[in-house]
């Protein structure tokens, strides 16, 4: 797996190269990539970044007339790098806000801002305590962490969790995002759904709490929790992987403690409903969904984008490229890096937006 964070555009050689078919056929049409030549420019989300890096790659390998460009910015840097007019396209890991809504909608000028779920992160709780391998955590238990409520890790909150596991007293070193970051965002909506009583700070892109290391980006995260003793925090699970970090089952409202695999989280992915009109396919995802199995800390990236109005010299290739990450190629190559993919249902819905951006 790679990881880079930062990007402009990727123009090596990679494998994975698949053919190429004319622009005038369907996306996906026979599993092939569809081609267009020009430049494609995007900016945002970090979670998203490895599946972006491959999929421009792989996308730049089969059609040499293409270029993509992807920055690591961050969702909230990203929202606002699309609303200023910069770029076709932005990634985030939390649908636009009302006010940012009216403003993607303005700055389309000829239709709405759609958002279109392309990658699912699971959002690992990963840690790093030494002498301890897999831990069992409550909701309430990561609010009250978090919150700076259970400060060491052989706290009684956590050895309930953890019934006949020997716990240090190392203190806990929490570590959250210092950007704005759709993964601060939905980590926190999990915990104000699931842990009313033990997190009084909402749901947002910006950390409230007070307390913990603040890190820029996914791999900042995840790189101190790897340096640090009697380290947690939140982090998309591509990264928890990169860095060989041990990742905490979590308490779902099916009484189990899951285990963070693709299959958990699409359980959650495929429970969530679509709230948005026609092509615009934003997502509610319910953290406390009873359904078996189901790992509840999920993350939705999409790619933020004008319904219509993109350059007529863009179109073709916003196309081809999205219609490629949706499809099953696309799909493929971010399980490898650890994403979930979309549940088929979803999938389908997405590639049909595709068709119809003008």
């Amino acid at each position: 797996m790679r990881a880079p964070l930062r990007l402009a555009a990727v123009l090596v050689l990679a494998s994975g190269a698949a053919a190429c078919a004319p622009v005038s056929a369907p996306p996906e049409a026979a599993g092939a990539i569809v081609c267009a030549d020009g430049s494609l420019r995007g900016q945002g989300s970090s979670a998203q970044t490895n599946a972006v890096n491959t999929w421009i790659r792989n996308y730049q390998v089969a059609c040499s007339g293409a270029t993509v460009a992807y920055g690591s910015t961050g969702s909230g840097a990203g929202v606002r790098a699309f609303l200023a007019g910069t770029g076709e396209f932005a990634g985030s890991d939390s649908p636009l806000t009302a006010s940012q809504q009216a403003a993607a909608d303005a700055r389309c000028a000829r239709g709405p801002a759609v958002h279109l779920p392309m990658a699912i992160g699971p959002i690992a709780l990963a840690h790093n305590v030494a002498g301890v391998g897999e831990l069992r955590l409550a909701p309430a238990t990561v609010a009250r962490i978090f919150a700076g409520t259970v400060t060491s890790w052989d706290d009684p909150a956590i050895a309930a969790d953890n019934p006949g596991v020997a716990l240090p007293s190392t203190a806990i070193r929490t570590v959250h995002r210092s950007d704005s970051s759709g993964t601060t965002a939905n980590f926190t909506a999990f915990l104000a759904a699931t842990a009313p009583a033990d997190w009084r700070f909402g749901g947002d892109s910006t950390w409230a709490a007070p307390g913990g290391s603040a890190q820029r980006g996914s791999n900042g995260v995840a790189s101190t929790i790897a340096r640090t003793d009697g380290a947690i925090g939140y982090v998309e699970a591509s990264y928890a992987r990169f860095h060989n970090l041990a990742v905490a089952r979590i308490g779902n409202a099916a009484g189990e403690f899951a285990a963070l695999t693709d299959e958990a989280a699409g359980r959650t992915v495929a429970a969530a409903a679509v709230t948005g009109t026609g092509s615009d396919l934003r997502l509610a995802v319910d953290y406390r969904t009873t359904a078996a199995g189901a790992y509840p800390i999920v993350l939705v990236t999409y790619e933020i984008v004008c319904r219509t109005g993109t350059p007529a010299g863009t179109l073709p290739l916003l196309r081809g490229f999205l219609g490629y990450t949706a499809g099953p190629q696309g799909q493929a190559a971010a399980a490898r890096l650890g994403y979930t993919p979309l549940p088929a249902a979803l999938q389908a819905k997405v590639l049909a937006a595709v068709a119809t951006l003008s």
